[in-house]
């Protein structure tokens, strides 16, 4: 069947077999399908959508498309955290040495950030003398010694999908759920793990922008998961402001250490005690999420996951005394209250102009050629439900150039939306969507 017959059948609604969707995918992988055919066929893929079936063979493509990573020689139960992103995520920081204190190993490959601040490849460079492994072998031999590893991310996972990312990005098709959901799940199945979290960002500051839009999505890649045999769990999670307080490489990781002492902010705290426990759960290690969650509250108590950040850092050569000391990270020059001039109760903060706010003071990269500042950023002193009167510190912004200051302070500005009326903060998880 020629290309052509294969985008005019989606247009119309039929359902395309197995072999015209691979023999699509595989001939555009050859060169021999032009960019403009494919743009059509994600179109066609935009205003109709895709059966099961269809995704199932579409996401199973995209993930054979490059190398496929199976950890073997691991010899602990792996549970693999993505997120759609958002501004303050510092999850993965805090995240995987809880687990690894559960003997729950993170085997993860990261990227460095674009926009807003650094990925979790570069908030962890900013700790001196941290270098990340490698090859596989080193990172197999990092999980099973602490039950943490984590390395940068090869270039040859999934490359269809970043051939057919950049076809949507410029055709208007990027809020595509079907493309969303296999574009998320085929390098999540590309990469194994035992189990399979997915952290989805609602709201004003993430990509789906309703509970509606972010339900579909994770029932999507819930549908996915199953046809693949793998245990997921799909969390919808607040994204009308920053999560946590700090923005920042340096600074996020500081937040993410004082978590792991119990003196982090509390709804960075609630999520990573929910996914802890949502791993417990894959595991069967506890009955239900909240049982997990509990455990894991009592697990900080005992201060085994500070020694398994610890242990993880002094592992990739980084210096580990800086758990107890903040002062051997790097730290920014100068800093600069942001002042409230109007009074009221917190009803939103704009994440997305908070991140463009350390953006420009050198936190993250404007262009892939970008370098960081690792030490500058800025910290939240209010956040929504919070009461505000003039003159209070609405943020502080850590810098070591003035040359974008003023510019940062009002964007934080900007990001602060005030009520007359008292406001409930939000539970920072919205909702828990269970794959199995």
């Amino acid at each position: 069947m020629r290309v052509v017959d294969i985008i005019q059948r989606k247009r119309d609604g039929q359902e395309l077999t197995d072999h015209q969707i691979a023999a699509l995918l595989d001939k555009y992988l050859k060169g021999s399908v032009p960019d403009y055919q494919v743009a059509a066929f994600l179109m066609a893929v935009y205003f109709r959508g895709m059966t099961d079936a269809e995704l199932k063979t579409f996401t199973e493509k995209m993930m054979h498309s490059g190398d496929i990573i199976k950890f073997e020689g691991v010899k602990k139960f792996l549970v693999d955290k993505h997120s759609t992103g958002g501004v303050g995520d510092k999850v993965t920081i805090a995240l995987a040495p809880l687990l690894a204190a559960f003997d729950i190993g993170t085997a993860k490959l990261s990227g460095k950030g674009l926009g807003h601040t650094g990925g979790t490849i570069d908030k962890l460079e900013s700790i001196p003398g941290f270098v990340f492994p490698e090859t596989r072998e080193e990172l197999v031999s990092q999980v099973n010694q602490t039950g943490v590893g984590i390395m940068g991310y090869s270039e040859n996972i999934v490359p269809l999908d970043k051939r057919l990312y950049s076809l949507r990005d410029v055709t208007a098709t990027v809020s595509s759920i079907p493309l969303i959901a296999s574009s998320i799940m085929s390098k999540k199945l590309a990469v194994y793990a035992d189990g399979i979290m997915l952290d989805v960002k609602v709201g004003a500051g993430a990509f789906m922008k309703t509970i509606e839009e972010a339900r579909e999505l994770a029932e999507t890649m819930l549908g996915i998961g199953k046809n693949f045999d793998r245990k997921m769990v799909v969390h919808l999670t607040n994204m009308d402001q920053p999560l946590g307080c700090a923005v920042g490489n340096a600074l996020e990781v500081i937040e993410a250490i004082e978590t792991l002492k119990g003196k982090g902010p509390k709804e960075f705290t609630d999520l990573i005690l929910h996914l802890t426990g949502t791993a417990l759960y894959i595991k069967g290690n506890a009955k239900s999420i909240e049982e997990g969650a509990e455990m894991a509250s009592h697990m900080i108590r005992t201060g085994e996951p500070l020694d398994k950040m610890k242990q993880f850092i002094k592992a990739n050569g980084g210096d580990e005394r800086i758990v107890n000391d903040y002062s051997l990270l790097p730290t920014a020059s100068d800093q600069v209250d942001v002042i409230a001039k109007k009074a009221g109760f917190v009803r939103k903060i704009e994440a997305e102009e908070i991140g463009k706010a350390a953006m420009i003071l050198g936190a993250g990269r404007a262009t892939k050629e970008s370098e960081l500042d690792y030490a500058v950023g800025l910290v939240l002193n209010k956040k929504v439900g919070d009461e505000v009167r003039v003159g209070e510190v609405l943020a502080t912004l850590y810098y070591n150039a003035a040359d974008n200051l003023e510019d940062s302070i009002k964007k934080v500005e900007k990001a602060y939306d005030f009520s007359s009326e008292k406001v409930e903060s939000q539970s920072v998880v919205l909702d828990t969507i269970k794959g199995f």
